[in-house]
């Protein structure tokens, strides 16, 4: 993966979290000190992290609990005004993860100049949230018609506090082949019913 490389400089890069205190709309924000106490904070944290020698920073909405799979725009919005009250001071390729809206994470990183999302893409989950269902074709769709295809992704194999509904049923199953014109090969689970016998000699 050259574009790594290329991004960060180095090919195994150490990407730190500067994650947002609880933002207007989440439960747990601090309305005494108010949308100023957040950009505060999180102007300490990008400092502490590059000053550290990190290779990257990402910021993410990490406070804003419960998480919702669908972020509201307010989220969007205050994500988009606390990395612009930033963005001079970044001094190494940066990213935005919206938690848990694979979407709006593209919209922010578009917003705010960034050059990567981390977003859960795939899957289906059972979740401390409800019921987690994702859509990548729509995203990567949206993520094009929005003019973000140079944004890099960063695909979040297992979610924490959610369980794959695939799992016990999948591995189960025998894995037939496949390959199209100009993709890569991909292998999917074989139908049960499609397996036919093989008659004995």
């Amino acid at each position: 993966m050259n574009w790594i490389k290329d991004l960060f400089g180095v090919h195994k890069p150490i990407i730190a979290m500067c994650h947002f205190k609880a933002l207007p709309g989440d439960p747990g924000y601090d309305r005494e000190k108010g949308l100023d106490g957040v950009i505060e904070s999180a102007h300490a944290d990008l400092h502490a992290l590059q000053d550290g020698g990190v290779d990257a920073v990402m910021f993410s909405n990490e406070a804003s609990l419960p998480y919702l799979t669908k972020v509201e725009p307010i989220t969007q919005a205050c994500m988009a005004r606390i990395i612009a009250e930033l963005r001079a001071e970044i001094q190494v390729p940066y990213g935005v993860n919206a938690l848990w809206d694979a979407a709006a994470s593209i919209d922010v990183a578009l917003a705010t100049g960034a050059q990567f999302v981390r977003e859960i893409f795939t899957g289906v989950y059972a979740s401390d949230f409800g019921l987690w269902d994702t859509n990548c074709g729509a995203v990567i769709r949206h993520q094009h018609a929005i003019g973000a295809g140079h944004i890099k992704l960063f695909f979040n194999i297992v979610p924490e506090a959610a369980a794959y509904m695939g799992d016990g049923i999948w591995p189960t199953l025998p894995a037939r082949r496949c390959s199209m014109p100009g993709r890569t090969r991909c292998a999917f689970p074989a139908s049960r019913r499609a397996r036919k016998p093989r008659p004995r000699r």
